[in-house]
């Protein structure tokens, strides 16, 4: 890449080494186009061949500017009073700007590469065109096999320069998407399911949706700018939480103590204990190997204990009453008619999991520690069925999966709380740091990083990060998130809806991007309160509440409204 006034511009001077061993300083009075996370280029030799070296701009410094004078009549403009008195001084602003280098773009690795070769003052400094970045930050083109064209250069017009993530790269190493409440996150997670579920793609997807936003979705499904070219369609299956089920032999004694009341005393839980030991031992000697146990064969060896059968202390009364209590807690969770938990139906993977499908798993209706019982049953579920179909000890059967799969978790710190002790944690950070292998990806949405715990995050290798304004937050990205710079973490406040920065695998260096829109409709958008305020009062709201009142009236109402006006209580 060679420097041309038609494709890349010449912008400047430069001064020197920058403060650190990886930045440069140089000079311009081009203002309109050194912005922040903009891109530069010097020429050097490496190897005996000529490289465009890149960097990316990450502060800047007026050093000469306007006499104050000149900025004292706000009706008359600055630069008009300095053409009056010296002509041609119009451009009097300098501006120092600060770039880190980058390297330049080796093509056969598709990567970049820094020589350490630091430009020499006085050499000229160029702007990369808009074809030169379009070629060298996306590791894949638009519509390529395995892209996900997410948005484009926020320091260029919208479309110009795109930026398109590796869906290999994402899915295996894990994906976070933090920002505040409104900055556009589930928007987001929506452009990167579309992306999946392309025909170049044909993902298999599983959203966990804690507040029920994803069902706008289901568009995908008949949308013929889904379709692939030998037929293909996609497909979105919705589990309303009415369907979710979980079946008793998939917890742990773990998830069961986690889902007892608080108040359980250590006694209780040590006969629980025993008895989740006796009867997992029974059936194993039974030589069930899936151990198909149901809540009842739970309550069963609870029981026992209470006679003397089990341990050697159980006929003491104050045993019998610990017995009775832990009783009393089990029925209150496990047995119920309405309860998410069976002793035969569960999720299929098959069904929640199938390429080219997006599964929503709808959570709305579930108390949250419930949630986490779900969402730690399935993700443990799902790595032992990829782990066993990888080694081939599964060639049928539940746990037979010839596929990798992606789980994407709204709300991520209720399923990984910072200084919390869950159910969900343990298996998460297990896969976060094994899954690549086994092909088991996760992708963690949420609006408070400073309330996710740090291991979790700091294993998902690309960050798509939006506004953040809370400065625990913001701290904790810059400690828990590699790649991108300070400079471009310190722009998290002054982004705006559907901006953000993007770093990490997915990516060939950190930019700073704006999300494409939307083919399906957003289901996270913010009411209006006062528009609905304004609709209830219409007249044809009021008419439609008064008909639909009317069977519910009793006749002295309309004595009542003559005695006493129209005012209701």
């Amino acid at each position: 890449m060679q420097p041309s006034s038609t494709s890349d511009a010449l912008t400047g001077t430069v001064k020197g080494p920058g403060e650190l061993p990886h930045e440069f300083e140089f000079i311009t009075t081009d203002n309109d186009r050194t912005r922040i996370g903009e891109f530069v280029y010097y020429s050097a030799d490496v190897g005996g061949k000529p490289r465009s070296i890149i960097g990316v701009i990450n502060a800047r410094e007026l050093v000469r500017s306007l006499p104050d004078t000149f900025f004292r009549d706000p009706r008359v403009a600055p630069l008009d009073v300095a053409s009056l008195i010296s002509p041609g001084s119009a451009d009097a602003e300098i501006y120092q700007i600060t770039a880190s280098t980058i390297g330049y773009f080796d093509t056969a690795l598709n990567d970049f590469v820094n020589p350490r070769i630091p430009p020499k003052p006085g050499m000229p400094l160029y702007l990369a065109s808009s074809d030169t970045l379009a070629e060298m930050l996306s590791p894949k083109r638009s519509g390529d096999h395995g892209s996900a064209a997410i948005g484009s250069l926020l320091t260029r017009d919208a479309g110009e320069v795109p930026i398109v993530l590796s869906v290999k790269d994402v899915v295996s190493t894990h994906l976070a998407i933090l920002a505040s409440t409104g900055s556009g996150k589930s928007y987001t997670a929506g452009v990167l399911i579309e992306e999946l579920l392309q025909s170049y793609n044909r993902a298999a997807v599983l959203v966990v949706d804690p507040h029920g936003e994803y069902h706008t979705m289901a568009s995908i499904q008949g949308d013929e700018r889904f379709a692939g070219p030998d037929g293909y369609r996609p497909e979105v299956k919705i589990f309303s939480p009415d369907k979710i089920k979980v079946r008793f032999s998939t917890l742990t004694e773990a998830d069961i103590k986690y889902l007892l009341p608080e108040g359980t005393s250590d006694k209780m839980l040590h006969f629980l204990r025993q008895a989740f030991r006796s009867m997992t031992d029974k059936h194993k000697a039974e030589g069930r190997r899936d151990y198909l146990y149901s809540y009842h064969d739970l309550r069963d060896a609870v029981t026992e204990q209470q006679y003397g059968k089990d341990d050697k202390d159980a006929g003491d009364g104050g045993n019998v009453s610990s017995i009775q209590g832990l009783l009393w807690r089990l029925d209150s969770r496990f047995d119920r008619t309405d309860g998410i938990f069976s002793s035969h139906e569960h999720l299929e993977l098959q069904e929640l999991y199938k390429p080219g499908r997006v599964t929503i798993l709808d959570l709305s209706d579930i108390e949250q520690n419930e949630q986490q019982v779900i969402v730690g049953t399935l993700l443990r579920r799902i790595n032992k069925a990829r782990v066993m179909t990888t080694r081939g000890e599964a060639d049928k059967g539940e746990n037979f999966l010839d596929y990798p799969v992606f789980t994407l978790l709204e709300e991520a710190h209720r399923f990984a709380p910072a200084g919390a002790s869950v159910v969900s944690t343990n298996v998460l950070k297990q896969i976060l740091s094994e899954g690549r292998k086994f092909g088991v990806g996760i992708g963690l949405i949420t609006q408070r990083p400073g309330k996710l715990d740090q291991d979790v995050l700091s294993q998902c290798m690309t960050q798509i990060i939006m506004r953040i304004v809370n400065p625990i937050d913001q701290q904790t990205i810059a400690q828990s998130v590699e790649g991108a710079g300070r400079a471009m973490l310190a722009e998290l406040p002054a982004l705006t809806k559907g901006q953000a920065i993007i770093s990490g695998v997915g990516i060939n260096t950190p930019v700073m991007c704006r999300i494409r829109p939307r083919i399906t409709k957003h289901g996270g958008e913010t009411f209006d309160a006062p528009a609905e305020w304004l609709r209830w009062h219409s007249s044809g709201e009021s008419a439609k509440r008064d008909q639909d009142n009317a069977p519910y009236l009793k006749p002295t109402s309309e004595k009542k409204r003559e005695k006493f006006g129209d005012v209701r209580i």
